[in-house]
């Protein structure tokens, strides 16, 4: 397994601002081809703006609050599940290895956390210019929270996630390198996000994450 191999041999331990591996190579290669072709809407093109959050499935945050005229809410974001694993079947394996047990307990085992129980939800994520994301710290429910980078177009590796100590200074950002990525699990101090950054084309990734709610994909504990 392509993860697994990783997990034991391309993977860095970070302390600072908050405990962290950055991980090289975890996807194949027409893995990482499906997150390039996966067709994600541009939010101008449905008339919406970026907001800091990754919420706009619901509209832009006035529409979200009960303004008509804040914007539509249009399908923006990408989960792969059975009802599309057609679409992705090198992504949908790369789920299979994630509820794998050797996978899930290694990664388990490096971050601290029991993850017999839960539930791997993964996102195709695509980003274009004036997408930023203000610093925060993921819900409870996330008990692992991982982006993968995939950088087709030759982007900036400043693209990557901007990382922030509890006074919300910035201390670093992870490369945006092809097939390269970090996870961790949530803290009250593992602050991240991303500035606005000047995006050229694209900013592609998929985000994975063990959860504690139900998805159709249980880890085979």
């Amino acid at each position: 397994m392509e993860l697994f191999k990783s997990l034991e041999n391309k993977i860095k331990l970070f302390k600072t601002p908050f405990e962290h591996f950055e991980i090289n190579d975890p996807l194949k290669e027409q893995a990482i081809r499906e997150i390039c072709e996966a067709d994600i809407p541009d939010p101008k093109e449905e008339k919406l703006n970026y907001d800091g959050t990754r919420a706009l499935d619901g509209g832009e945050g006035a529409y979200r609050s009960g303004i008509k005229d804040g914007g539509k809410a249009k399908k923006i974001r990408c989960y792969v599940t059975k009802d599309n694993s057609n679409q992705f079947p090198h992504l949908t394996n790369f789920i299979e290895e994630l509820r794998s047990k050797e996978v899930c307990g290694k990664i388990g085992s490096l971050i601290g956390k029991d993850l017999s129980n839960s539930f791997v939800r993964l996102e195709v994520i695509c980003d274009r210019e004036g997408f930023w994301l203000k610093p925060h710290c993921d819900i409870k429910e996330k008990l692992m929270s991982s982006i993968v980078f995939v950088n087709p177009h030759e982007e900036s590796e400043n693209l990557g996630t901007d990382f922030y100590d509890e006074k919300l200074n910035k201390v670093k950002t992870v490369p945006y390198k092809n097939n390269y990525g970090y996870f961790f699990t949530s803290g009250p101090n593992t602050w991240h996000g991303m500035e606005k950054k000047e995006i050229k084309k694209e900013r592609r990734c998929i985000q994975i994450n063990y959860v504690s709610f139900q998805t159709d994909g249980k880890v085979n504990s």
